[in-house]
């Protein structure tokens, strides 16, 4: 049955508020595992996979370098076009427990295979407009991944399926300030998206308003027999009555108020719990995007005829995500909204806008390469500042105060080597290794980012069809050490255990120089 949310301000229903709020956060934003730590992908470069990304904006001769660096078009003489497609498969799978608030066990199973296979695209074109300038445009998703577990899943409290992207168009300009120094700059437009679905706990919803009914049945018993407490006050001041016989009839009076306020409540939350059972479930699903621009800066020294070194520096992009949320309801839930007297404390799950500023991080790089006689070795180390992403703030389209939920990610270290051989003229070969540390630790891991450490082991090949034309094929794998979670959602649900992950990348690419 569909519905919609508004949300009513007050203090009676932190749970069901909770339950939103949790869900809108979670879908402006999204954060979900991926290649690269969180949701980080390096994947605009087949010819740099294979080498584990070392040398990524040095090894000289990929076109990639107008979104990677772009003081390294320095070295692409001529105009050139390159494309590139990734297929990124990757696998996430739980074994552990959950229990709702009241510690029983959450029906359903592991998850199955949370992961998915998608195609991570990029294109580039760099053209040589003077002997010194360069100009570059490229296409490329620095960030996204999608996961889904099965819908009836003991965790889909916290995470049915995850969605998330940010799009590139990136304008580039390089200028050689001398034979061997040059320096680039890029401006960035980004197109950031999320979607975002999870089932909702009703039960656990239903148990707080249980909670709230004996406080609200005494109050109400309390105002019934206020009159009546009133009128034994005024006897014993008229005289009509004594203090010890005003004080008997009171706490009569009060003791048969404390059986009716206890019997209404017993009857209120059986018939509460009667329409949330265990298992009863609704169902949200929330979609947000935004447009924002970043920009980037690149040097590029040529340190010796065999050696060369690039440092780029990628700003932040800040986001103000909107998005929209649409929820399903039970009939028991519905059935609870019709009391008159539960209404004004069940705020209804309907359609409702939110919008929450989302940073995407800043990075720092350094690519050294050496080139010698057949053989080319590289080093890449970057630096993410995910420690932008430390609290969401979410802002409603109506009337509900903002909420924030906390994530506390600490920066992370990319660290890469591998090397190139030329077999002859036409046929390049090429391996790496790399590690990949995450920015999530048990205490703010969860089944949306079960994230942790990777290390890569890539190979790739080159073939050099014609004097204009040129061939990539590379693969990689991915083996991420295991991801503990222990977690406690707003509506009280508990999920603990470990995902199990890894990941496979095959990318082919194509350069075209006019």
């Amino acid at each position: 049955m569909q519905t919609s949310f508004r949300i009513l301000s007050g203090t009676a229903r932190p749970l069901t508020l909770a339950a939103l709020s949790l869900a809108i956060v979670g879908a402006l934003v999204a954060p979900s595992n991926a290649d690269a730590s969180a949701f980080q992908l390096k994947e605009n470069s087949a010819k740099a996979m294979g080498r584990a990304y070392a040398g990524s904006a040095t090894a000289g001769g990929d076109v990639s370098v107008v979104v990677n660096n772009p003081a390294a078009m320095s070295d692409l003489k001529g105009t050139y076009l390159q494309a590139d497609v990734t297929a990124i498969n990757f696998s996430t799978k739980f074994s552990g427990t959950a229990t709702d608030v009241m510690g029983r066990p959450i029906e359903g199973g592991n998850g199955g295979d949370g992961g998915t296979t998608l195609p991570v695209p990029a294109l580039f074109f760099a053209t040589q407009v003077s002997d010194r300038m360069h100009l570059g445009f490229g296409f490329s998703v620095p960030f996204g991944f999608q996961t889904e577990y099965d819908r009836n899943w003991k965790g889909r409290y916290g995470a049915v399926k995850s969605k998330f992207q940010s799009l590139d168009a990136t304008l580039s300009a390089s200028f050689d300030v001398t034979d061997n120094f040059s320096l680039g700059a890029s401006v960035i437009a980004q197109k950031t998206s999320a979607e975002l679905t999870s089932a909702i706990n009703y039960n656990a919803v239903g148990l707080s308003i249980q909670q709230g009914i004996p406080a609200a049945a005494a109050a109400t018993a309390a105002k019934q027999i206020a009159p009546l407490i009133a009128q034994v006050q005024a006897a014993v001041a008229a005289g009509a009555m004594s203090q010890a016989q005003a004080s008997a009839q009171i706490a009569a009076i009060q003791a048969q108020a404390q059986q009716m306020a206890t019997a209404a409540a017993t009857a209120g939350a059986a018939n509460v719990a009667a329409a949330t059972p265990p298992g009863g479930d609704g169902f949200a699903r929330i979609k947000g995007d935004d447009w924002a621009y970043g920009w980037q800066l690149g040097g590029y020294w040529k340190l010796s005829p065999n050696d060369k070194l690039a440092l780029n520096y990628r700003s932040k992009i800040s986001h103000t995500l909107e998005g929209t949320g649409n929820f399903t309801t039970t009939a028991g839930y519905d059935a609870l909204l019709a009391n008159p007297q539960l209404a004004a404390s069940i705020p209804p799950f309907q359609h409702t806008t939110g919008t929450a500023d989302f940073t995407t991080p800043a990075v720092a790089s350094a690519s050294y390469w050496h080139q010698a006689e057949r053989f080319g070795l590289g080093i890449d180390l970057a630096w993410t500042k995910w420690s932008a992403f430390q609290d969401l703030t979410v802002n409603y389209g109506n009337s509900q105060p903002s909420t924030t939920e906390h994530y506390n990610w600490r920066n992370t270290w990319y660290a890469s080597v591998g090397g190139d051989y030329n077999v002859n003229d036409k046929l390049t070969v090429r391996a790496g290794v790399a590690v990949d540390s995450t920015p999530t630790y048990l205490a703010t891991r969860s089944a949306r980012v079960p994230d942790s450490t990777r290390k890569l082991a890539t190979v790739g090949l080159s073939y050099q069809a014609s004097d204009n034309f040129e061939i990539n094929a590379s693969y990689a794998h991915i083996f991420v050490n295991n991801a503990h979670v222990d977690t406690i959602d707003s509506t009280g649900n508990r999920l603990a255990g470990n995902f199990e992950d890894y990941g496979n990348l095959l990318g082919v690419s194509a350069t075209y120089k006019f």
